[in-house]
């Protein structure tokens, strides 16, 4: 093997580098588009398997790759290409971090409204190819899935497709963004990504008081939500199963501090915020991670089935999304346990139970996917010599 591969520049490979424990042999650092597709033409020459990183935030999400012979590192990859402020559009490369993305547009009192936890170390990349989790304004201004308007990616073979805004070369029958969008590396590599931007607002202020569960207050939650103040986002946080539940809401733009005082008065209770509570849109551990998605009306039968848990929990109950995290090591057969647990009480009520994060490989993250045949085929479809994070999807796509 030469120095580069692809004439890209590459290096050896060492024990920080591996991806869920599996270590590459060697690490790769392109600077464009055409660098990636000459190294992954290079790979399928050679048959290596590929693994995309970005910041690394996440990189221990998702099952280990089942085989690893090139990290793609994009952290030269690092450059806002275009920011078209009138249009309220920015053109990222997917190894800008969201943090200095962010410094970028406030500069023109803009912003990308996504609450992305680690935001000064994740990327535009890994923020897609993740998925997720959305944070707390997802409420209002939707997903990253949803905020973006067009794509640049390298597909397996070496092949640069664009979908979306200044389309130059697309895939007949696929919307790029939205297939890429949560897919774990698996189909590609995402490149450049463009986004729909919103103004900064001229306000923000959160209203946050304490819950009490005995007298159904969580269905406060709700009330809020519909609220004609207009909430931005309402979450809850719960850091054990026998401790308060915390209730923030935040509101944005004109008349924020009345429109807070409104919520208040409907809560019954609380303060009002000029900054949020430490806990507002962030993970605070994640070596084991648990996503709830369920009906926003199940938001009680919800909780009680975390109570079991042991966990900290954190989210939406106005969208139907909580994260259960653990401070604490969790045994093999017990987080098997809690997962099973969880499934059986969430799925009862139309919800669903993914592991985000767990240091073991046999726990079942995904559960039963109705999609799973089709996820296939699109596997097949774009990378058919499974060179591509392999495994790293629901059932091993």
């Amino acid at each position: 093997m030469s120095d580069t591969i692809g004439g890209v520049t590459t290096r050896q490979a060492g024990p920080d580098d591996a991806v869920a424990g599996v270590r590459p042999r060697w690490v790769v650092l392109p600077e464009s588009v055409e660098e990636i597709a000459a190294v992954l033409r290079a790979c399928a020459e050679r048959d290596l398997a590929v693994v995309p990183a970005g910041g690394g935030t996440k990189l221990h999400w998702a099952p280990p790759p089942e085989r690893c012979d090139v990290l793609l590192d994009m952290c030269c990859m690092n450059e806002v290409l275009e920011h078209a402020a009138g249009d309220l559009v920015v053109r990222a490369q997917a190894g800008v971090t969201m943090g200095a993305l962010s410094g970028v547009l406030a500069g023109e009192g803009q912003e990308l409204a996504l609450d992305v936890p680690f935001a000064e170390d994740a990327t535009v990349g890994g923020t897609l190819a993740t998925g997720g989790p959305a944070g707390p304004r997802a409420f209002r201004y939707g997903t990253a899935r949803d905020l973006l308007i067009g794509i640049t990616v390298v597909l397996p073979d070496g092949t640069i497709a664009r979908s979306g805004g200044k389309v130059v070369k697309n895939v007949a029958g696929y919307d790029l963004g939205k297939l890429f969008t949560g897919s774990y590396g698996t189909l590609g590599v995402i490149a450049e990504a463009t986004f729909r931007l919103h103004p900064l607002p001229p306000g923000r202020r959160w209203v946050v008081a304490l819950l009490d569960i005995a007298k159904g207050d969580v269905a406060k939650a709700a009330e809020l939500a519909a609220s004609q103040a207009e909430p931005s986002a309402v979450e809850i946080d719960r850091p054990a199963p026998d401790a308060p539940i915390t209730l923030a809401a935040l509101v944005e733009g004109t008349a924020a501090t009345g429109r807070a005082a409104a919520l208040r008065d409907l809560i019954g209770a609380g303060e009002i915020t000029e900054e949020p509570p430490p806990w507002w849109g962030r993970i605070l551990a994640d070596e084991v991670l648990i996503e709830l998605r369920f009906p926003p009306a199940a938001t009680a039968a919800v909780l009680d089935a975390a109570d079991a848990t042991g966990m900290a929990l954190r989210g939406s109950p106005v969208r139907g999304r909580l994260l259960l995290e653990s401070g604490q090591a969790v045994a093999e057969g017990e987080l098997a346990a809690i997962v099973s647990g969880l499934r059986a009480q969430v799925e009862a009520i139309g919800g669903r139970v993914h592991v985000l994060a767990a240091p073991y490989a046999k726990v079942d993250r995904w559960g039963q996917v109705g999609a799973l045949p089709l996820m296939r085929r699109v596997k097949e479809r774009f990378d058919p010599g499974r060179r591509m994070s392999p495994g790293r999807y629901v059932g091993g796509v």
